[in-house]
């Protein structure tokens, strides 16, 4: 009989890694008013390849930076209807990526959306975090910085 791992505590905001996609850490709120993740994304871009559906899109992992952007790339596996912060409701491409969070790897769905005017690029919705994690809401940034990715 396996055990079921305690949940880990995390802060109301937290460092956040995107290796896979290539972004070393990005500032992300953590939100259990959002039922999905989302993360800030430009210049977005649907493709092909190979009969799969793909997405190539760049993102400002830095908060009120437009000068560092790493593109990214990954297959769509959804599309989802998210209601925006001003109530309207949006559909989204969605993709499925590894994050860690707290020094946590886990795969997580993430919709992608032009977060520029936000003071997050990231939220982490309660999806993500059902049965992993346990939000305290009166601290900030638990898990350290994630390390740089290596080249």
């Amino acid at each position: 009989m396996s055990q079921r791992r305690p949940p880990i505590e995390v802060g109301w905001r937290e460092w956040v890694a995107l290796p896979e996609l290539g972004v070393p850490t990005i500032r992300a709120k953590v939100d259990t008013g959002a039922d999905s993740s989302s993360l800030h994304a430009f210049n977005i871009e649907r493709f092909e390849r190979e009969g799969i559906e793909m997405i190539r899109f760049e993102v400002h992992p830095k908060r009120r930076s437009g000068k560092q952007a790493v593109r990214c790339e990954a297959p769509v596996v959804m599309e989802r209807t998210v209601r925006n912060p001003g109530g309207r409701s949006e559909l989204r491409p969605v993709i499925s990526t590894p994050i860690i969070i707290n020094g946590v790897q886990i795969r997580a769905t993430i919709n992608l959306t032009e977060r520029d005017e936000m003071t997050f690029r990231m939220l982490i919705g309660r999806r993500t975090l059902r049965g992993r994690f346990v939000v305290n809401p009166g601290r900030s940034y638990l898990g350290s910085k994630p390390e740089p990715l290596p080249k």
